[in-house]
């Protein structure tokens, strides 16, 4: 069962959600080679803590880090270590805060130094599906017609659409109802309403949409080898439409 937020709740999630913009701000111009994922998930720990907030991942289920750090064919949940960042690597960074008892979840996948038109033409195409996707969350609309909007943009470019992670609800806990696939057909699922808070989040890979998880239990990997980009943002629906808390833009 989900739940619908008020005007106030949705205020505090969005104080949450300013400090994901921050931070994701912040370390993805700070990305070169020569880092390494765990140089970047120190960074974004030490500013989660500046501002005030506790990272929502670091021992969520057992997760050591403040950051998911996804580089090249990892799709989600890469964990950092020691590996170090080359020239044309893409790196995908999902990132959430709990500030005040609320949560906020974001993510992006950027450039290593120059990457070549293949890692662009993916980022920029898993990026557009997202907006893609919050460009419908307005109340009447169903669950079905957010995955739809992705898979339209998506796969007619040849790229697949991972089917066994999604979205979710968000709010009091990091996941909460409803799940929000990245792929659906129009019209179907449970009808948006005005106060829902959902954290949308399309992973998309190059080639076979299916994954699997390595040894570490965490990380999920392209089958085929393919790279993979994601990107989140935590939307409120609203009467008025939708609304990004974790919007970047002004930041830019």
């Amino acid at each position: 069962m989900y739940t619908l937020k008020s005007e106030r709740e949705i205020s505090k999630i969005k104080d949450s959600c300013k400090i994901v913009a921050e931070v994701l701000h912040i370390i993805s111009k700070e990305v070169v080679p020569g880092m390494t994922t765990e140089d970047v998930d120190k960074r974004a720990y030490d500013l989660t803590i500046k501002l005030g907030a506790k990272p929502a991942f670091k021992g969520y289920h057992g997760f050591p880090k403040t950051i998911c750090a996804s580089v090249n064919d990892e799709v989600v949940h890469g964990i950092p270590d020691s590996r170090v960042l080359k020239e044309g690597d893409i790196i995908g960074i999902d990132f959430g805060v709990v500030y005040d008892g609320w949560y906020g979840d974001s993510a992006i996948t950027v450039p290593v130094g120059n990457v070549t038109a293949e890692c662009k033409k993916l980022m920029k195409i898993t990026e557009e599906s997202l907006y893609k996707a919050i460009d419908v969350c307005i109340p009447g609309n169903r669950i079905g017609d957010i995955g739809n909007a992705v898979q339209c943009h998506v796969e007619p470019h040849g790229y697949g659409v991972v089917r066994e992670f999604v979205g979710h609800g968000i709010g009091r806990a990091l996941h909460e109802d409803p799940q929000i696939p990245n792929y659906g057909k129009t019209g179907t699922g449970v009808k948006l309403q005005a106060g829902m808070v959902i954290a949308i989040e399309p992973m998309v890979t190059a080639g076979d949409f299916r994954v699997k998880v390595l040894k570490n239990n965490w990380t999920a990997v392209t089958v085929d080898g393919s790279l993979a980009a994601h990107f989140e943002h935590t939307v409120a629906i609203t009467s008025n439409g939708p609304v990004i808390l974790t919007d970047r833009t002004h930041l830019i």
